[in-house]
């Protein structure tokens, strides 16, 4: 019992629904997870909040640079609207009459000579000027290459906007350079109606790339000048071939004002900004590598995975060490446990561990052995004392029916009444040679119920009122009983039930299977027994011995106790023929009980 009450301690401690190995790893799951989600939130928090932080700073920086290439195209126009007013500038168009070519000459040179010192004045932003007289047809320039007047050249620039090009057929891809053409009309402006003067402001590509170099050394851009359908000037040292992808994909998009994106080329991630400038009408575009930008934050958080990763493996590691050294070996110290509680005493644990367990199993293996050793002693023992009973108990039967039976012979001897001595002699000797075999302790019910006709038909000798009749179901015939288990239940109903009326003289034997268990009824149609005594008997059966009841009955019961287990008995009832009935009950399984008695499959 108190084996038994640790075993279910230890079982209610450790047979949870989840094993401590589990438990153990949801409890590092449960641990980790919380620390993954809140490190990505924060991360992607952070990853936000510059990402925001570039795109507004990308837009400001590259609004700046497009308000510096405005601001140098303004001046221009300013210069061009304010020099075309200049006296000298009139004057060579012709307003005034002049009186030599010395005159002439010198205005040239004024003329040139102010539009040389503006270009000067913005060394960084080169500017070419041209001032056409329609009146003269003569043009002034501070390029080094002289121009002729060309009256077609003019009408076919002057849209009053800048333009890309002059009109000029190049090859594909050739840079060309910015025009603007600016007229003194009063009224009509951008026409010519034959007198008027013309002044051409212009600058090459160069000075674009000048200012996308100088944006590009103080940033992570890549920046170019963009405009669809034309070649977009880039910086001197862009990469052409990403350079190429983003314009493949510009020229899909429909550009406003300001635009910002975020777009995949060569499978990297880039934030592509652009800003128009309304002068010109073209796009200043920008695109920074967000990868390259963000990458230190993505090594520091691909770094934190890693670490939680390796802390993972560490913690499963540790779990799988402590199941493999602690809960594997209690669970073999449960199991043993357990088959110790189920009987089975020779379980051994090997000792494959060089830890605490070890002794514990050293023990376990000691102590099984020990209880193994004791039992086998004490059910031998058991078995020699259950044997010994047996045989005491069925020596005590078959004197008790032997006397009656020599009383019988000696009486009929007397009588003279030599059939009935040889009868009774040769039923006697019959049902000696049965009861003295006693290298068997079982007999099947069908050898019994022989004996019991054997017995009857003695007792008909003795009085002729007896009857009887025997219904044993043929199932039943083969059942291993105790050997003379009915003869003294019978000889019972014969000299309690029938002999005590002169009246009576039935004895009937029947038998039932059902339920899991064999029922055999000894009825007789005696005076029988009040209810009162009946339970009495009843009740005696299942106390030690006493005087006043017969060895015979209770002895029977103590066999098939011996036998079938404590399920099965005796019991005393009132019969339906009037009498006194006696049942007999046993269970159906007793091969189970067999085995575990094995004295019981020995004595067959």
């Amino acid at each position: 019992m108190e084996l038994q009450r640790g075993i279910g301690f230890v079982k209610r401690r450790v047979s949870f629904k989840f094993s401590l190995f589990t438990k153990m790893n949801g409890l590092i799951l449960i641990l980790f997870i919380p620390i993954i989600l809140v490190f990505t939130y924060s991360n992607r928090i952070a990853f936000d909040v510059i990402g925001k932080e570039l795109q507004v700073s990308n837009i400001k920086q590259l609004s700046f640079l497009s308000s510096q290439i405005d601001s140098r195209i303004n001046q221009m126009m300013d210069f061009v609207m304010t020099f075309s007013k200049d006296p000298n500038v009139q004057k060579f168009n012709g307003l005034n009459i002049w009186e030599d070519r010395y005159d002439r000459m010198q205005t040239r040179y004024v003329v040139q000579e102010k539009m040389v010192l503006q270009s000067g004045i913005m060394n960084i932003w080169p500017v070419k000027y041209t001032v056409y007289s329609q009146q003269n047809k003569e043009t002034i320039s501070n390029a080094t290459k002289t121009f002729a007047y060309d009256e077609e050249y003019l009408k076919r620039n002057m849209t009053g906007k800048w333009t890309y090009g002059d009109g000029d057929v190049v090859a594909p891809g050739t840079p060309q350079s910015f025009y603007w053409f600016y007229t003194d009309s009063f009224g009509q402006q951008n026409t010519l109606n034959g007198s008027n003067l013309v002044v051409e402001a212009s600058f090459g590509h160069e000075n674009i790339q000048n200012m996308l170099d100088t944006y590009k050394e103080g940033g992570q851009g890549d920046p170019f000048f963009y405009h669809k359908g034309e070649t977009p000037i880039l910086n001197r040292s862009a990469s052409k071939q990403l350079s190429d992808d983003l314009i493949r994909y510009l020229d899909g998009q429909s550009l406003k004002d300001t635009m910002q994106q975020v777009v995949r080329l060569e499978n990297k991630n880039y934030l592509v900004s652009a800003v128009k400038s309304p002068l010109l009408d073209w796009h200043l575009v920008d695109i920074v590598p967000l990868d390259q930008i963000l990458g230190p934050i993505s090594f520091s958080r691909n770094l934190f995975y890693l670490a939680m990763v390796l802390l993972f493996v560490v913690g499963i590691s540790a779990s799988v060490l402590l199941y493999r050294n602690v809960q594997r070996p209690i669970r073999k110290l449960i199991r043993g446990l357990q088959s110790v509680q189920r009987g089975d005493f020779s379980v051994r644990i090997n000792p494959n561990v060089n830890n605490e367990f070890s002794f514990l199993f050293y023990r376990f293996n000691d102590m099984s052995q020990q209880i193994q050793s004791l039992i086998e002693n004490v059910l031998n023992e058991k078995l020699r004392a259950r044997d010994a009973i047996l045989k005491q108990l069925q020596a005590q039967i078959n004197p008790h029916f032997l006397y009656n039976c020599l009383g019988y012979i000696v009486n009929m001897a007397q009588m003279k009444n030599e059939e009935a001595v040889v009868s009774m002699a040769y039923n006697l000797s019959a049902y000696y040679r049965y009861t003295t075999r006693m290298e068997r302790q079982t007999a099947s019910l069908d050898e019994e119920i022989k004996l019991i006709i054997n017995y009857l038909d003695i007792q008909k000798l003795r009085n002729g009122r007896i009857y009887y009749t025997i219904d044993i179901p043929p199932d039943m015939l083969n059942q291993q009983v105790p050997r003379l288990m009915l003869q003294p239940i019978v000889e019972n109903a014969v000299i309690h039930g029938v002999g005590k009326s002169y009246s009576s003289g039935e004895i009937r034997i029947s038998g039932e299977m059902a339920n899991g268990c064999c029922r055999i009824y000894i009825d007789d149609d005696g005076p029988g027994m009040a209810e009162d005594q009946q339970e009495a008997l009843n009740r005696k059966l299942r106390e030690p011995l006493q005087e006043q009841m017969g060895c015979g009955l209770w002895n029977t019961n103590q066999r098939i106790i011996h036998q079938f287990g404590g399920l099965s008995h005796l019991h005393f009832t009132k019969s339906h023929l009037g009498g006194f009935r006696t049942e007999i009950v046993w269970e159906i399984n007793s091969g189970e009980e067999h085995r575990h008695h094995p004295f019981i499959q020995g004595d067959k």
